[in-house]
């Protein structure tokens, strides 16, 4: 599944360092909670204020965009084009496709001031937005609107079990080590809101696919089960299980997928164009909408409230977003 946390945050953190990044504005004396020294947070909202010096704005003649890192970053060329010749119409600017190679040098780009629109995925955007000066502020979805996914924990409709403090002593089926919703995120939210420690008070174990992890319940192999509401959902409308048989005891808040946003330091009145490009691009046959099936636009996002489950996982697994 595309929609995984990434490798933890604080990895991210060491590379960008370790490439020597310079040039950031002196430190200023402001709250900025866990923002680097370089930027300032007055207003609360979590991600960098744009400069309040207009000589520090910038406003450059051609805008750079990069898109989260994949195996094949070449062929995403060609999946943006449309996009990017739209974008480059609503803001009069020339726009160029960067494809990053990989998550810290993504970061670094932005951070460094050579990159200036981007998409960050879930598990990178803290780092981006706390060291970098990312702002996210869009991201795709469904016609109706809605996006992501959220994790849920089920058990057989007539189980016992009620909430996720009654699984002390049962057997809980997860995916695989490394899925989000099937793994990461319930070991650390079992924990850390209920104070359930796995092989302590529960028995894990593995079912390979959220496919196994439901059909396990609704057959009553397992007590509970951590999976992606998104595949169960699925597997519901093609019938391949009957939601009769099974009961959700938690469900997560939602998980976003990759953010879109912009440097903090690009002319405010720059900043709307683009946003009026993400919001106004028609995706009806485009290759966007080709590729990331399931999405049919953008939406409006922000890092306060979409990714308040992505830190509170990081939090709890004891993530710093320390840019030194």
């Amino acid at each position: 599944m595309a929609r995984h946390i990434s490798t933890t945050a604080s990895v991210f953190a060491a590379l960008v360092l370790g490439a020597g990044l310079i040039g950031m504005a002196a430190a200023q004396e402001c709250p900025r909670g866990d923002l680097d020294k370089a930027y300032c947070d007055r207003d609360g909202d979590l991600v960098a204020d744009a400069p309040t010096d207009s000589k520090q704005l910038v406003n450059p003649s051609t805008l750079i965009f990069a898109y989260t890192p994949v195996e094949d970053p070449a062929v995403y060329t060609k999946v943006w084009d449309g996009f990017i010749k739209h974008l480059e119409n609503v803001t009069g600017k020339k726009v160029v496709f960067f494809p990053v190679q990989s998550n810290a040098a993504e970061i670094e780009a932005m951070r460094s001031g050579r990159l200036h629109i981007a998409g960050f995925n879930t598990g990178s955007n803290p780092i981006a937005v706390n060291c970098a000066g990312f702002v996210p502020f869009a991201i795709m979805a469904g016609k109706d609107g809605t996006f992501g996914y959220e994790m849920e924990i089920i058990v057989p409709a007539d189980s016992p079990i009620k909430t996720p403090a009654d699984i002390k002593g049962k057997k809980l089926a997860f995916t695989s080590p490394t899925s989000n919703s099937g793994f990461k995120a319930p070991s650390v939210l079992l924990e850390s809101e209920f104070k359930l420690v796995a092989k302590t008070d529960y028995e894990p174990v593995f079912s390979g696919k959220h496919d196994n992890s439901v059909l396990g319940v609704a057959n009553k192999d397992y007590d509970a089960a951590a999976i992606a509401n998104e595949v169960m959902h699925r597997m519901v409308e093609r019938k391949v299980v009957d939601p009769a048989k099974i009961r959700t005891i938690y469900k997560s808040d939602t998980f976003p997928t990759t953010g879109y946003g912009v440097a903090h330091n690009l002319d405010p009145k720059l900043v709307e164009k683009i946003k009026e490009g993400f919001f106004t691009f028609n995706w009806e046959g485009s290759a966007l909408q080709a590729e990331f099936k399931g999405n049919d636009k953008f939406v409006p996002i922000t890092y306060k409230k979409d990714w308040s489950v992505i830190r509170k996982i990081d939090a709890a697994s004891g993530v710093k977003y320390s840019c030194k």
